[in-house]
């Protein structure tokens, strides 16, 4: 009898786990544009539209473009200048202009005007590409890019003679300029402009002829010179430069791809304000200003891997400005801070704020691997630590107003997010004082961080529509996406639960994880910390398939190549800190790359079924250094169809580890100095 009932409870157990499974099949997806080469490409055969941004030092631009019901091109520019601020000097106070067919020169063709033009083929490789029909034989190619350095986008219009015959051409000059009223301006008067040369001649077979336009924004009293050629090119070697450093190699291209892409939208969006460089999130609203959920929490800790100077001085920068509002009271940090660091915004109250700080902060001086770095901010992390431990209850759940998604949720008095980034600062911030050398320091935060982690099981543990996962607050009746955090910290108790609970139909959906179960609302980072949180947790076969669906429609599908911000929330917007999340699924997740100490990790490059090896080369991280060969992590299969693995570590061409591995417990590193 007991033979029987262990056979029936193996079979069953079996069953629900192939219900459970049977359940997880994303839908199916049918790629618009196809990888080619660094770029994807879309061969226009049908009506369609899409946007993108793209960032340079003093501009950025979302460039709306597509093919319309007659084939006919169409194309807008939105350029923001977000160091020329206008009043009121707040959140959202860049200045913008919308630019139609008024910013294109006119264009004759054999003495007569230029027929409309026909989209042939889009292509994106951090300039995007616009290849069009003007008549038989006859093509115009736009090529927009941000100017790298100088407040200007450029476009570039070049004609290309496919034909038998030569053809007259001429491209008349543009030259259109506009001063902004001085009183609407922080800094008085801003002038647009809007040029380009004139240029004509005879095109023969084969030949080719181009024009640059430069939209430019600047104070009434500067001058600003851009030449066309030298800023394609400039942003053609930066974005080379982002491609070149942490270099994902999988069997899967389009995971491949999409990592290199999310590199360069979470790294070019930092701007030289006067507050000095800071990373933003764009999407023609956030500009000159930095939040502690976009920034220190979301893309900060990511710098360090990608070692771009400029990303790693605007996360030291934004933690600066948080560090000048630490103040005697333990009054609430602001939840941004605005304006080039003028001004801040706390409009949802308490967001949890000093959690995502202690916690971003930590990851990041760890992460960069820094002695003076790391003690410069300790300071913040502190205070932050602080703050939050007198919003603790006598449960030990820490309060806050809100959470990240300031009010359009209901979060309750005390939320799961604030408190496993409680969790999480506190160890981060235990790492760190031990990396530091002050042990009895981080054998206390250490312990706070266990006994956090105990209140959230007790508090925060519950059976939600059926799985064994967490509420969001007390009352919480519905599933909710940041059920996904606990995973991501490696808080392990409810794995299961929550894994099935992430995965159902309940919460998941077409377009990645939805905020609450029964709404059709998603925000991408909910879907990008679920991601993360289920390849850390080693549930790697049942992950694949959403991993795969989601980078690909994200890269190739009807809106590209980033990850979003929300639906139906601000258009699907590029924000840049989501590009930075979608690279920690790799990071953190496929290679459970976890930060240790200032020159130490733990990693769990576990294999996907059916793939021989993988890599991530040029690593900055942990000392690495942004120059030479940086830190290389490689792994093998040994055998087609077997678990175990041979993994490799080298720093700067030297090898630091060469083992077998059997795909379980963790790997521990310590990077000789």
């Amino acid at each position: 009898m007991q033979k029987f009932l262990r056979t029936r409870r193996t079979t069953l157990a079996a069953a629900l786990l192939a219900a459970s499974l049977a359940q997880a099949a994303p839908p199916a997806f049918t790629p618009r544009w196809q990888i080619d080469g660094n770029a994807i490409r879309w061969q226009v055969g049908d009506t369609h539209r899409d946007q993108l941004e793209m960032s340079g030092r003093q501009v950025s631009a979302v460039i709306d473009y597509g093919s319309q019901a007659d084939g006919t091109l169409l194309l807008t520019r939105t350029v923001v200048w977000p160091m020329l601020r206008t009043i009121p000097d707040d959140t959202h106070a860049s200045l913008i202009r919308k630019f139609g067919p008024e910013a294109t020169p006119a264009i004759m063709i054999d003495g007569a005007p230029a027929a409309a033009e026909h989209l042939q083929q889009v292509r994106f490789d951090g300039r995007l590409s616009l290849q069009s029909q003007l008549a038989p034989g006859l093509l115009l190619t736009r090529t927009l890019t941000p100017s790298p350095d100088e407040p200007a986008l450029v476009e570039r219009l070049e004609l290309v003679n496919h034909g038998k015959t030569a053809r007259r051409y001429s491209f008349a000059a543009l030259d259109n300029s506009e001063a902004t009223p001085a009183d609407r301006g922080t800094h008085g008067a801003y002038v647009i402009a809007v040029q380009s040369a004139a240029r004509e001649g005879t095109l023969a077979p084969g030949a080719r002829a181009h024009v640059d336009v430069i939209v430019s924004g600047r104070l009434q009293n500067e001058m600003v010179y851009v030449d066309g050629e030298e800023a394609l090119q400039a942003r053609a070697r930066k974005v080379a430069q982002w491609r070149g450093d942490l270099v994902l190699e999988t069997p899967d291209p389009v995971l491949d791809a999409m990592f290199a892409f999310s590199k360069v939208r979470a790294a070019e969006s930092v701007f030289a304000t006067r507050g000095g460089l800071l990373h933003s999130p764009g999407g023609t609203r956030y500009y000159a200003a930095v939040w502690a959920n976009d920034q220190a929490e979301y893309v900060n800790p990511f710098f360090p891997y990608l070692g771009d100077r400029a990303a790693v001085q605007s996360a030291i920068t934004s933690f600066g400005l948080f560090a000048r509002y630490m103040n005697p009271e333990y009054k609430p940090l602001p939840s941004s801070i605005i304006a080039e660091g003028r001004g801040y915004w706390n409009g949802a109250g308490d967001r949890g704020d000093c959690a995502m700080i202690s916690y971003g902060a930590s990851q990041f001086a760890l992460a960069q691997g820094d002695a003076g770095t790391a003690r410069q901010l300790l300071p913040l992390i502190d205070w932050c630590l602080e703050f939050t431990r007198r919003q603790r209850d006598g449960d030990g759940i820490v309060h806050s107003d809100s959470d990240e998604l300031e009010g359009r949720f209901p979060a309750g008095k005390a939320n799961l997010s604030t408190n496993v980034l409680a969790y999480g600062g506190l160890t981060g911030a235990a790492r760190l004082n031990a990396a530091l050398g002050d042990q009895p320091r981080a054998a206390a935060l250490q312990q706070e961080a266990q006994n956090q982690r105990a209140a959230i099981e007790r508090y925060f543990g519950a059976n939600m529509s059926g799985y064994d996962t967490y509420r969001y607050y007390a009352g919480n009746d519905k599933l909710r996406a940041w059920i996904a955090l606990p995973l991501a910290f490696g808080i392990t108790e409810r794995q299961r639960g929550t894994i099935d609970a992430l995965l159902s139909p309940m919460l998941w959906s077409e377009n990645g994880v939805l905020t609450e179960a029964g709404d059709q609302t998603f925000w991408d980072r909910a879907t990008l910390y679920t991601l993360r949180g289920l390849l850390k947790a080693g549930e790697l076969e049942r992950t694949m398939p959403y991993l795969r669906y989601y980078s690909g429609r994200r890269l190739l599908g009807e809106h590209v190549p980033y990850a979003v911000e929300a639906w139906p929330e601000g258009r699907q917007r590029h924000l840049s800190a989501e590009s930075g999340l979608y690279a920690r699924v790799m990071t953190e997740g496929l290679f459970g790359i976890e930060p240790t100490g200032l020159r130490s990790f733990s990693f769990a490059p576990r294999l996907p079924r059916g793939w021989p090896r993988m890599a991530l080369r040029r690593i900055r991280a942990f000392g690495a250094g942004d120059q030479g060969e940086g830190l290389d992590l490689v792994t093998t299969r040994l055998r087609p169809g077997q678990t175990a693995q041979r993994v490799l570590v080298r720093l700067n061409g030297k090898t630091v580890l060469d083992q077998a591995w059997n795909g379980k417990a963790p790997l521990q590193i310590t990077l000789p100095n």
